[in-house]
């Protein structure tokens, strides 16, 4: 039996379409891929986000900027130095795009400049960091992605 060009084109598609339709049933049954949203709340999170945009533009406008760095103890964040810091309250927000088990948040209490994050609580990779504090009344927020 022979089989011309317009059989084999026809052929060639129905192979190619029931290939891409094999992968796509594959990666919506199976358990390993997660389709997790970013946040549990998505569109909730996503009203709050001018307040955000604001924060941001606080701690731009107001020299108020902190600093992040990777030290053999562990990651250090420096608040500035013209600020009393006791009257900084906020929290600081670990998040890892990886594996959404790993994220923690934790209260920012300060009796010097600078706040530790233990080593032993990260694990090397990505991290997302999001800093959201209040001094004097008005809202600052920084966020900043690092390799640990």
């Amino acid at each position: 039996m022979k089989i011309n060009w317009g059989t084999g084109i026809v052929i060639a598609f129905a192979c190619f379409i029931s290939f891409i339709l094999f992968f796509v049933i594959r990666m919506n049954i199976d358990h390993k891929a997660g389709h997790d949203l970013v946040t549990e709340e998505y569109y909730q999170a996503e009203l709050g986000f001018q307040k955000e945009i604001d924060a941001e533009n606080n701690a731009n406008d107001d020299a108020k900027n902190i600093e992040v760095k990777k030290t053999p103890e562990g990651l250090v964040i420096t608040f500035p130095k013209n600020i009393d810091n006791k009257a900084v309250k906020g929290i600081v927000s670990l998040y890892r795009p990886s594996n959404k088990h790993l994220d923690f948040d934790f209260p920012i209490s300060l009796s010097d400049s600078h706040l530790l994050v233990p080593d032993k609580r990260l694990l090397e990779g990505r991290w997302d960091i999001k800093i959201s504090w209040k001094y004097q009344d008005k809202a600052y927020l920084h966020k900043e992605k690092i390799t640990y």
